[in-house]
């Protein structure tokens, strides 16, 4: 969700993150209600097009899972693969095509591209894609444009000038409503909580008193949706697999950006993976979390957190 600029790291590094294994996490696919092989999501990724990889922010073993998982994307699918990002803003995309491509030096691109705070994370994916010349889509809306839209609606998102309204999705966009909407709200829904980190990551200006928290947060959705959808449907695009990373409040349930992208969308074939951290590990109730996605990992509480919320 929000950029985390107030994160205090905790020396978990890459290096580090080569140790982990399958000893750190379990995969579940709710469709064949076992625990599966990680690679089972790629083969399974034949017969779709968008994989949702939905996170916790600071959760070190996602962070491992997700550059394991777009590796064996890529061996399987080589250049039929993009990514696509929540941790940059679509107006920045000049910024990473020219680090893609090699034209500017890293620590302009970290600046210039407004980079969390926790980039360190997201890295081995970015610079996997550089690699390989793959493309990574910046996907969100900027956060200057979703406080706008908390103050003042989708009418103060009209006044933004015409050239600059192309860095997020196009007005009027669907806002969040029933489920959840409730999910939102902070109200249980199917008898349980929400669990999910991120949705404390709000900002001070986003709980003030008059702030609109539902338009802000469905700009960021429809702008994520809509910026898949967008890459998709350009012909050269067609056949590729993209893999969307997002905190997992914006995917778990299929509400929110999943639920937007199939709106922009309809035809465009989705898994989704929600992942979480559990006491209980590897003993793990699974039916807690049938709802959450189509595949469910579970990663190991006592590896340390890249940062401490």
């Amino acid at each position: 969700m929000k950029r985390l600029l107030l994160a205090l790291l905790i020396p978990f590094s890459v290096a580090a993150q080569d140790k982990l294994s399958e000893k750190n996490y379990k995969v579940y696919s709710v469709k064949q209600g076992k625990v599966i092989a990680l690679n089972q999501i790629v083969e399974d990724m034949a017969d779709y097009d968008v994989l949702f990889f939905g996170e916790e922010h600071n959760d070190s073993v996602t962070h491992y899972l997700e550059k394991t998982v777009f590796e064996l994307l890529y061996n399987k699918y080589n250049s039929e693969l993009a990514l696509s990002m929540e941790m940059f803003e679509r107006d920045v995309q000049p910024v990473m095509d020219e680090y893609l491509t090699g034209l500017i030096r890293e620590k302009h691109f970290v600046k210039d591209a407004r980079a969390w705070s926790n980039y360190k994370d997201y890295r081995p994916m970015v610079e996997f894609a550089k690699e390989k010349k793959l493309d990574v889509v910046c996907a969100n809306a900027a956060a200057r444009y979703s406080n706008l839209a908390g103050r003042m609606g989708i009418d103060g998102l009209r006044k933004v000038p015409k050239a600059a309204r192309k860095n997020f999705a196009p007005l009027p966009y669907d806002t969040a409503n029933g489920e959840y909407l409730a999910k939102l709200s902070g109200i249980p829904m199917h008898g349980g909580a929400t669990t999910d980190t991120s949705k404390k990551q709000a900002t001070p200006s986003m709980t003030m008193p008059g702030f609109n928290m539902f338009t802000a947060q469905s700009l960021w959705d429809a702008t994520m949706g809509y910026s898949i959808a967008e890459y998709h449907k350009q012909k050269k695009n067609k056949h590729k697999k993209i893999m969307q990373v997002n905190g997992k409040f914006h995917s778990d349930e299929g509400f929110a950006a999943a639920a937007q992208l199939m709106k922009y969308a309809p035809k465009v074939k989705r898994l989704i993976i929600s992942t979480s951290s559990d006491s209980n590990y590897p003993d793990i109730d699974w039916a807690k979390y049938k709802n959450d996605g189509d595949y469910i990992i579970i990663t190991d509480p006592k590896i340390p957190r890249t940062y401490k919320d």
